[in-house]
Formats: structure tokens, sequence, C-alpha cells
């Protein structure tokens, strides 16, 4: 990233961070409406949530076929789409296990339970690696895993705990942490294969990823459980379900978007902040819009979550900077080309 912010950059990253917060913040809603309201004359509850892990497969896989053909030119040493084969797996399991969290935990519980990414990382890292991590590594971890515990610890209101499908806490937050553990071998496969075929765009991953995910869900929803068939069904008799679903599939597909063009312009790092702030969004629009009162207690919990994130996003940031300033001229000139 270059030392002088021009007004167009700036410009760009503002589309970025309202576009990333736009998408998902709206998604969250629609997830939780799904998850939580009782559509028709009959009051049925839309049972399928992971129906909605296929339906954004096939969307996102659409979209970025799309773009492919518009935006990004052909190049050699594309990754084949058959090496998404494994990182899929993982990548279809994983999201349908925090989708179908829903039914068990609110959407605030949800949105804390998979911010919580660093505590297996550092956990696996300091007990199978031998990994040494600084005392504010440690004290951002302590942070997040005891907000998490207060949040979890101290009961819901009853009108948050009403919107729930079937209450089990317990339940819904092993699927959390079960899609969070999925992620990790996600991102490792996914960094396995950019760094056996370097030249691979974002929208090609997105490609693969989504083509092998709509293959694993498919056969899952007809095949397996013949859930989607039930799922196609309520959305012919509840149509309103069926645009709430369209809509969240393509807030994904848009946020995808945002997220790839914060990375390409601005690092990785710049899209964790922006992701991890409009996490804090996304709970406070649940409490607020949604009408899914918090107590204080749990407050206290998401406020040390966020406060042990962001503080983790400040070390990155120190860090960075220090690297930054032993480089030579040609290492940075090098890493920019």
């Amino acid at each position: 990233m270059e030392s002088g912010i021009s007004a167009g950059r700036i410009a760009v990253l503002g589309g970025c961070v309202a576009g990333i917060w736009t998408a998902y913040v709206y998604q969250g809603v629609l997830q939780e409406i799904l998850s939580t309201k009782k559509f028709g004359p009959d009051g049925r509850r839309f049972e399928h949530l992971t129906f909605l892990g296929l339906a954004q497969n096939v969307v996102c896989f659409i979209w970025s076929f799309i773009m492919l053909l518009i935006w990004s030119p052909k190049r050699q040493s594309q990754a084949p789409l058959w090496t998404f084969w494994s990182a899929s797996i993982s990548n279809s399991i994983g999201p349908a296990c925090g989708i179908l969290a829903l039914k068990y935990i609110s959407y605030p519980a949800q949105v804390l339970a998979k911010s919580s990414k660093m505590i297996p990382v550092m956990l696996i890292g300091a007990i199978v690696y031998g990994v040494r991590y600084t005392f504010p590594e440690y004290l951002c971890t302590l942070l997040v895993a005891g907000g998490v515990a207060t949040f979890a610890l101290f009961k819901s209101s009853s009108k948050a705990i009403s919107k729930i499908a079937s209450p089990n806490a317990p339940l819904g937050y092993s699927l959390c942490f079960i899609n969070l553990g999925l992620d990790g071998f996600t991102n490792a496969t996914q960094d396995a294969i950019t760094h056996r075929y370097p030249k691979t765009s974002a929208w090609h991953i997105m490609l693969g990823m989504n083509l092998w995910g709509s293959i694993y869900m498919g056969l899952y929803m007809f095949i397996l459980s013949k859930g989607g068939y039930e799922a196609m069904q309520f959305c012919r008799d509840h149509p309103e379900a069926f645009w709430d679903i369209l809509m969240f599939c393509l807030c994904g597909a848009v946020g995808q978007n945002f997220i790839f063009l914060t990375i390409s312009r601005f690092g990785a790092l710049t899209n964790t902040t922006i992701t991890t702030t409009r996490k804090f969004v996304s709970i406070l629009v649940s409490a607020l819009w949604n009408g899914n009162p918090l107590t204080l207690e749990q407050w206290t919990g998401v406020v040390m979550v966020f406060l042990g994130l962001s503080y983790q996003i400040i070390l990155k940031y120190q860090k960075r900077r220090k690297s930054k300033g032993s480089f030579t001229k040609d290492t940075v000139d090098a890493k920019k080309a």
C-alpha cells in the first residue's frame, strides 16, 4: 500500500467499506429472518437452512463465471478446476454447520462464536507446533474467549429465545466451532493451490470453489437427504421465502466482489479490519432492527470480543510497519511488482 493516499484511493476504500458492510449486514438480517420467521398463514418455519448453502454456491458460481467473461483475461497456469475438490468439501460442510447453528442459538451468538477463530489457531500453534506467542497476543485471545464465554453463560432474553427454533446452546456453539475448524482447512488448502498456481485469479478460485460446492451440496440436498425438494416446495408455497433466499445469495456474491477488490487494492489486513467491524454492526442491527435484545451481561461479552479482535488488528498493523521499516527500497519495489 502506497504511503501517499490519493482522493481516488480514499473513494475506492470508502466504496469497499460501504459495499462489504451493506452486503453482509443485510445478508445477516436475511439469514436471521429465514431462521426465525414463520411464513404464511400456516406459520411454518423454513426448516432446511442448509439449502441456503446450495443456493449460495449456485448463485456465486454463475456470478463468478459472468465476471470472468467480462473482466478477467485468459491466463496461462490457472489452477485446474479439479484442484478445488478437497477445499470445497470443507467449504461446503463448514458454512452449512454455521447456518444450521441458527436453529439452536441466536444470530448474535453465532456471529460471536465465528469471530473467535484465533482461539483454535493459537491453541494448535502452541500445543502442536510449539509456537511462542507474545503476552499481547495471549491477551487478545483471553478477551475473545472470555467474551464468548460471558455471552454464552448469561441467559438471553425471553423474546430472543422465543425466536429460536430449537434452543440448544451446546449444540449450536459446537456447530460454530466445527465451522471454524473446517474454515482453517479450507484456507490452508486454498493457500496451497494459489502457491502452486500463482497466476490464478480470485474469480477463478471463486468459480472452482462454488462449482464443487454446488455439486456436493446438490448431491446432499437432492440425493442423500431429499431436503432440497422440500425446500423448493416451501419456496413455491411461500414466495416471500424465495425472494429472501435470492437476496441472501446476491448479497453474498456482491460482498465477495468487494472483498476481492479490497484485498487486491489494500491488502488482507485492511479487509480484516473492515469485516471485523462489520460483524459488530451486524450484532447491533440484529439487536435494534430485528428486535433481538441482548442483556447487559451479553453486551459486555460482545464488547470484550471486539476489543480483543481490535487489539489483534492493531498488533498486526504494528508488526507490518516494523517489518516494512526493515525492508530495503528494492524489497518493497519487488513486493509491489
